[in-house]
């Protein structure tokens, strides 16, 4: 199989003034002499870049299910902020190394029995993921390869387009209600812009988890394709994205985010002081202590 991000798409790409051309489908490209990609891997993203495509892709790879913990998140910040610098890097395909998992979402253990302190500085690195991802000037693709509840989910909303695995077992969405967790304004704002009001209240309020086709239809995700064929499917979309002139896209997509990116940046502080009181009461942390246990149980 061929490693996402090896078909060099730049030959396709429009110059200035001229229409862009139809990218080929993949039947219809040459045999290639594939680039090797360059590489830069931490402890918990792998992260490969393609020069001639201009395409890297960041594959989470925390087992046992990608959480989201201060490591991971500052990680993720880190590498992505690297690709956004690099000059060769116009798109990312964003999916997980772990199987039949994307993210189960922000680590439990960063939210229980810890002080004020690190509280802040756990939900300070949640909102620099979001705010990057979100309001990245490259084109992000997920390819959501397993179950991706909760934070998994935000990281998902925060790409262009969403591409998951076609198999009812694998489930997303924003079940923090079900946790005696209220997602934050910006989880919820980044959900509205996705599926619409409607759809998003009744699914917040229920904390529901939807099964990929039924993610599909209320537009949580933008397709549903067999797992052999997710890599494939990718290259093609970025290859589409990747066909228009860099600055009408990332002008365009700062227009639809800006106002939601902002919101956030505006409230930064006061979201983190909620967070901490929130997170402190005795009654969430029982809570968590509980699903804590739960999980422990079922591990066992």
């Amino acid at each position: 199989s061929i490693p996402l991000g090896v078909l060099p798409l730049c030959r396709w790409l429009p110059a200035w003034g001229r229409a862009p051309q139809e990218p080929p489908s993949l039947l219809q490209l040459p045999s290639l002499q594939l680039t090797p990609c360059r590489a830069f891997s931490n402890n918990k993203i792998l992260v490969e870049l393609n020069e001639s495509s201009g395409i890297a892709t960041m594959k989470l790879k925390s087992p046992p299910v990608n959480s989201l913990s201060l490591d991971f998140l500052t990680e993720f910040c880190i590498s992505l902020e690297k690709l956004e610098n690099d000059r060769a890097c116009r798109g990312v395909i964003l999916t997980s190394a772990v199987p039949r998992i994307f993210s189960s979402g922000l680590d439990i253990t960063e939210m229980c029995g810890k002080s004020t302190e690190h509280y802040a500085e756990f939900w300070r690195a949640v909102q620099e993921m979001w705010l990057r991802l979100y309001g990245s000037n490259m084109v992000t693709v997920a390819i959501i390869n397993g179950s991706s509840p909760a934070g998994g989910c935000l990281l998902a909303l925060s790409c262009d387009y969403r591409i998951m695995v076609e198999n009812p077992k694998f489930s997303i969405g924003l079940n923090e209600a079900q946790l005696g967790i209220v997602a934050p304004f910006w989880f919820k704002d980044t959900f509205v812009n996705a599926v619409g009001h409607r759809v998003a209240e009744r699914s917040l309020q229920l904390g529901s988890l939807h099964p990929a086709p039924e993610a599909q239809k209320i537009g949580l995700v933008d397709e549903l394709v067999p797992e052999e064929k997710l890599q494939e499917k990718a290259v093609a979309v970025m290859a589409q994205w990747l066909a228009l002139p860099d600055h009408a896209r990332q002008l365009t997509k700062s227009m639809m985010r800006k106002a939601v990116l902002d919101r956030l940046v505006a409230h930064r502080e006061e979201d983190i002081q909620n967070f901490i009181s929130f997170i402190s009461k005795e009654s969430i942390q029982k809570s968590l202590r509980m699903y804590m246990e739960m999980l422990k149980k079922k591990k066992s």
